[in-house]
């Protein structure tokens, strides 16, 4: 992921009018795919973009994703015929900043609603591997100083972290965002839109109600992960997030790094170091052996495949919080 290119579009949503099911933006001609259904049509960017426009929409719309499950959204390309696809579409759902490729897609792509998950809720700074920033969120500030000359010249700005998703009151927020979206695009089917949005919510409510309870009383606030996916869910749970790799999740850590995380290993009672399906273990667990640390999966969310412990949101979510109970020492 480009972590330099983060800066967040002040566009709010742009719901369209009124669109007719099924009803295609009129540069359509030779229309195909994703627009050409008697649904509600709606292109996703990756899965938790996905999941929300499957569980509001319900029967009403038809969802295709951009990311194929198993691919890392981060460096996603696309291909003509997924460019074609969106301007085929009804709607497009997408968080800007987390694929740089989307977003050049939906600039250039005749769709007359644009949901932008990141203008929907708030994002912050949670420092990153190239850049510090002064925020101490979850301790992915240290700057990687093989990274730092690139980085100074061409990041000027802070660095959002795009990651909202993992925290169930964030992610309730950009839902309550893209019901309202959806409504004002196809108002035939508004009530049911309403409907379904108010059942997730609740699902999430209850989600962040298990999480309260069950990180309230632990051994230890810190967690180490392979990638700073979890600085919202951390900041909203207490606890502190120290990644091995930042942002990015394909950046090598330095050897002071490492040796860095392995002193606080000792200091802070940490006793495990998650890494995620999608991205190679490999840093994840030296370190740990070089630390006498156990691994275990903490699921970014960004895709569910046959490896994921669930098969939606709202059941890997659960598994997560099983993992962090048992590494942070619930009781």
């Amino acid at each position: 992921m480009n972590v330099r290119r983060r800066h967040i579009s002040g566009i709010a949503v742009t719901a369209a009018a009124a669109v007719g099911l099924g009803t295609l933006s009129a540069c359509s001609s030779d229309s195909s795919a994703a627009g050409n259904t008697d649904k509600f049509d709606v292109v996703a960017s990756f899965y938790p973009m996905q999941y929300l426009a499957e569980q509001i929409g319900g029967d009403h719309v038809n969802v295709t994703t951009l990311t194929e499950p198993g691919q890392e959204p981060h460096d996603l390309e696309l291909s003509a015929k997924q460019t074609a696809q969106m301007g085929e579409a009804d709607a497009v759902l997408y968080l800007k900043t987390l694929q740089p490729a989307v977003d050049e897609a939906v600039g250039q792509a005749d769709v007359k609603t644009k949901i932008d998950a990141a203008t929907l809720t708030k994002l912050e700074d949670h420092g990153s591997v190239e850049h510090d920033h002064g925020h101490d969120h979850g301790g992915e500030e240290h700057a990687a100083e093989e990274h730092s000359e690139e980085a100074h010249s061409e990041e000027e700005e802070h660095a959002l972290d795009p990651h909202v998703w993992l925290d169930p009151v964030k992610y309730a927020e950009i839902a309550e965002g893209v019901a309202t979206a959806f409504e004002k695009a196809d108002p035939d089917n508004a009530a049911d839109y309403r409907k379904n949005a108010d059942a997730l919510t609740k699902k999430l409510a209850d989600l962040d109600t298990a999480y309260k309870d069950g990180l309230a009383n632990t051994d230890t606030k810190v967690f180490f992960t392979n990638h700073a996916a979890f600085g919202y869910l951390a900041e909203r749970y207490g606890l502190t997030q120290e990644a091995i790799n930042g942002l990015d999740p394909e950046s090598e850590p330095s050897p002071a790094r490492i040796k860095e995380l392995q002193d606080e290993a000792k200091a802070d009672g940490v006793t495990t170091v998650f890494y995620e399906t999608l991205v190679s273990d490999k840093t994840a667990k030296t370190l740990a052996k070089d630390a006498g640390l156990k691994t275990d999966v903490l699921d970014p969310l960004e895709g569910i495949t046959d490896k994921s412990k669930g098969d939606d949101y709202i059941a890997v979510m659960e598994s997560n919080l099983k993992a962090l109970e048992a590494a942070l020492g619930a009781n």
